[in-house]
């Protein structure tokens, strides 16, 4: 187990029975962790606007109140699926592999440019804390 960044197509990802051993496999494993990583910046993207439309205090047309509680569950379990996402990113991260690290940070880049950047006009993202981990 390499406990520095190193560069090699030999990587282990987060389980035992997932090891690359040709350069196939390799660039395989990586455009699963580019890919992985776009798709938790489009989950990212539809829980925040989840997220807003549930919210009541939303300049969008509220939820009626029956329907209230089940759109707040609904946003924590977006919520609990992309944090799991993410960490299992960071995991893949602690391969210290040099291509999986960059691929997940181009995959984060790419995945943002295309689902978040868009929006970032438009104000219907509410920030309840401005602490970052929330």
């Amino acid at each position: 187990m390499h406990l520095t960044l190193f560069w090699g197509k030999n990587v282990t990802l987060l389980v035992d029975s997932w090891k690359t051993d040709s350069w196939l496999s390799y660039l395989l494993t990586l455009l699963a962790c580019f890919l992985f990583s776009s798709f938790y910046q489009f989950m990212e993207d539809r829980r925040l606007r989840f997220r807003s439309l549930s919210s009541s205090s939303s300049s969008a047309i509220p939820l009626l109140p029956k329907y209230q509680r089940s759109a707040k569950f609904a946003t924590a379990v977006l919520f609990g699926v992309n944090s799991a996402i993410g960490y299992l990113l960071m995991l893949a991260l602690m391969s210290f592999n040099g291509g999986v690290f960059l691929a997940v940070v181009s995959g984060l880049a790419v995945g943002y440019l295309f689902f978040r950047l868009i929006d970032d006009e438009e104000p219907w993202v509410v920030i309840d804390n401005a602490c970052s981990c929330a």
